[in-house]
């Protein structure tokens, strides 16, 4: 038997591991799924949604900080978001591979803020292990980086005071004022997150910096204009509910309700139904654009990145006048002083009415998008379809925005003043973060074409 050379064997061998050296192909939709995955896992562990903000804001900061080590047409946020200091550069000498190491972070943020980690590392590893049978060097390259960039993102994170705020006293709801804020039905949860005006902000000087104009004056004279807010709250349901299920108005409810957790009391039994919560549905509001817009995986980062940063100071923003004004909700009052047997078309949620949360999230996560995509920037919002809700078409992120605001009064569940107020100080907020984050550098151009105009994408 002819023996081979051991020269000609090793080159064979480094041949054969060659071939099996494929590239791993990342694309934007990869992140789209990652998102996917942690709402999915979100949803199953109920999260409020101010907490939601936080388990979005975190991972997408993660992945961005790689993109922006990654490619010159992208800034990094060290320096503009408080606290955060320069993540670990990224050794270009080395094989590494950007998009893989920006997931890797994403994943490994992300499992760190829920509680359901083995659902995320299952999927996580599955991924894994494709890619790395793919290409072991890049992707233990890749991986590593990623992790190094997770940690120092995740030792940045934990001081933003979440974990304080978690040993904080509940909000006390012993007071004989009819004006507070009292737990509502069905279940009376006690108010979630009272301390959440203590969460570090990112770009915000502080908590209070857009505090909204003072509601209007309690009142339970029938002249007066709080009464009126109050009668129009019962009037406009009793209006809806007349015309039946299938009208407008309560479609519009029930597709921006967003309520994380709504009970179900039948006789003995109670049964709950999880869903989305309203800063979710702009982050997958950003999924949808970003999927229209053919962004390719950079920039579908940075797009998920800048509205997971608005929407997460909108949470600050509006709870911390929550319990400022501890404003009562109007279904308290309805019940008492106008129909003890009034239901809201949505279910109430568990802390004060003012300002109206979703409304401060839209204005916020709107003024964003809008910056990002162009303000005629039309799309099918088909968020709510795995709830059995139908698509909802927009012609701007500005209509949706003022849609989900007024949704709040169609489901009973806010005072107008809530709602208006609201939505400019969402507004006020969605444009401080536009002029003091600047993500990319416009003098550096790509050659992917990210914003293609609306009459293509239509076609």
């Amino acid at each position: 038997m002819k023996k081979i050379p051991i020269v000609l064997l090793a080159a064979i061998l480094v041949a054969a591991c060659q071939k099996n050296q494929e590239p791993i192909v990342i694309k934007a939709d990869h992140f789209h799924q990652a998102v996917d995955k942690l709402t999915e896992v979100m949803i199953h562990d109920i999260f409020s949604p101010p907490v939601a903000s936080r388990v979005y804001v975190y991972p997408n900061i993660a992945a961005f900080e790689i993109v922006a080590q990654a490619d010159p047409a992208f800034k990094s946020l060290a320096g503009q978001v408080s606290g955060l200091s320069a993540v670990p550069a990224l050794d270009k000498d080395k094989n590494i591979q950007p998009e893989l190491a920006a997931l890797v972070a994403y994943y490994e943020v992300g499992k760190t803020l829920i509680f359901s980690e083995d659902k995320i590392i299952q999927y996580r590893d599955s991924l894994y292990e494709s890619w790395h049978k793919t290409n072991p060097d890049v992707f233990e390259a890749s991986k590593n980086y990623g992790l190094a960039v997770a940690n120092h993102i995740i030792q940045w994170m934990d001081g933003d005071n979440y974990k304080q705020t978690r040993t904080m006293p509940k909000y006390s709801v012993f007071s004989d004022d009819p004006s507070r804020w009292q737990p509502t039905p069905p279940d009376y949860m006690d108010g979630i997150e009272p301390h959440w005006n203590k969460i570090r902000p990112m770009v915000l000087d502080s908590a209070a910096q857009f505090k909204p104009i003072v509601h209007t004056p309690f009142s339970l004279d029938p002249t007066s204009e709080f009464y009126r807010q109050l009668r129009e709250v019962y009037d406009v349901s009793q209006d809806i509910t007349a015309k039946g299920d299938e009208s407008e108005e309560i479609e519009i409810a029930q597709f921006w309700d967003c309520n994380p957790y709504v009970s179900t009391h039948r006789g003995h039994l109670m049964f709950a139904t999880k869903k989305i919560t309203p800063g979710a549905h702009w982050i997958l509001i950003s999924k949808i654009a970003s999927k229209k817009a053919g962004a390719d995986f950079f920039e579908t980062v940075h797009n998920y990145t800048k509205t997971s940063i608005g929407v997460f100071e909108a949470f600050i923003s509006s709870w911390d006048e929550k319990y400022r004004s501890v404003l009562v909700r109007p279904e308290t009052l309805i019940n008492k002083y106008i129909d003890e047997n009034w239901k809201p078309i949505l279910q109430t949620p568990p802390f004060p009415e003012y300002t109206s949360g979703h409304s401060v999230v839209s204005g916020s996560a709107s003024k964003i998008l809008t910056d990002i995509f162009g303000e005629n920037f039309s799309f099918a919002d088909d968020t709510e379809v795995p709830y059995g809700l139908p698509v909802r078409s927009f012609i701007s992120f500005e209509q949706a925005a003022d849609e989900a605001a007024i949704s709040r009064i169609y489901g009973g569940i806010h005072y107008m003043d809530a709602i208006v107020n609201g939505l400019s100080q969402g507004k006020n907020v969605g444009e401080w973060v536009l002029q003091h984050i600047d993500m990319k550098d416009k003098n550096v151009k790509r050659e992917h074409n990210l914003l293609k105009n609306n009459k293509e994408n239509d076609e």
